[in-house]
């Protein structure tokens, strides 16, 4: 395992702690945990997919064909790992040997971008540059839904506990589910121009958001309410987000590489990242319980209270 960076506490509840995984150009951009205990994790600028055991030495896998640019990525309901290659227009399938397989979108030049397995047995995506989401079976069959709104840039998708698929559309403002009829509805969001990205599913059945043009959360009803919540610096472009079994909301700051933390009873509190300037992206809960989020300069940090744990040596 890489030694970590020098971390000092950031305050007296969370630990942060930076683990290279790859030199600054390959890009970790987006992980998650995959169903063998590691922390699986795209290099967008590499072409390549990372695995890291908490403790252990980080392996990477790269792609069968070149300027991939794989983004984010998500466990399968066949046991595997699915992600996005956005600039190669693909969808992409890597076991936990590090076997890929790829499929081509029916949409030429789609750009895949947000993926996440539904209620279905299938996994959902979002292409950004054609107005669809995409579904593809474990067998590698793809059904594209037209969504009704022109340059809307859909991004980021989730699965809702209503069966339905939630998504942002960051050129429109708005948050959009699409059932899995190809039913589409589309919710616009109350600050024009928001620019929403990241979105997660909390326990309490609600939908969350960052708004990375507008520096707020969002929380949204499974009946489309919304509710904004400012944060408490509109500049820090919130990038990536996941909700956790308390339903407490936790954010990536990309703009001033902070992590970012709100409670349900309303407490917000951001976290300084032990070094400045290193882009975190996506985030998530980590095999061992903590919150882990890439950082695009090429390392994963892990976000732990202080006490919860051994850190990985």
């Amino acid at each position: 395992m890489p030694s970590p960076s020098p971390s000092p506490t950031p305050s007296p509840e969370i630990h942060i702690q930076e683990y290279p995984v790859s030199d600054p150009a390959a890009g970790p951009y987006a992980l998650t945990t995959g169903p063998d205990g590691a922390l699986w994790y795209t290099l967008v600028h590499a072409g390549r997919i990372g695995r890291l055991v908490p403790g252990q030495e980080p392996v990477d896998h790269p792609l069968p064909g070149p300027d991939r640019g794989p983004t984010t990525i998500t466990p399968g309901p066949d046991g595997a790992l699915w992600f996005t290659a956005t600039t190669g227009h693909r969808i992409g399938r890597i076991t936990t040997t590090g076997e890929v397989t790829e499929f081509a979108p029916p949409t030429p030049g789609s750009g895949p971008f947000g993926i996440t397995a539904g209620p279905d047995g299938a996994l959902w995506f979002t292409e950004t540059a054609a107005d669809r989401i995409g579904r593809i079976t474990p067998d590698g069959e793809i059904t594209e839904f037209p969504l009704p709104v022109t340059g809307g840039f859909p991004s980021a998708i989730t699965a809702g506990a209503d069966g339905g698929l939630w998504f942002t559309l960051n050129q429109a403002g708005a948050v959009g589910r699409i059932g899995t009829d190809g039913t589409v509805v589309l919710h616009p969001l109350p600050t024009p121009d928001a620019g929403p990205v990241g979105i997660a599913a909390g326990p309490d059945g609600a939908l969350w958001c960052v708004e990375i043009a507008a520096g707020q959360l969002a929380r949204i009803t499974p009946d489309g309410a919304v509710e904004e919540f400012p944060l408490p610096d509109r500049a820090a472009r919130p990038h990536g987000l996941t909700v956790d079994t308390s339903g407490t909301v936790w954010f990536t700051e990309w703009g001033t590489a902070r992590i970012g933390r709100r409670t349900p009873d309303g407490t917000l509190t951001t976290y300084d990242l032990p070094t400045p300037g290193s882009e975190p992206h996506g985030i998530t809960v980590g095999p061992d319980g903590a919150l882990w989020t890439a950082l695009e300069t090429g390392s994963l940090a892990r976000i732990a209270p202080v006490g919860a744990g051994p850190t990985p040596g």
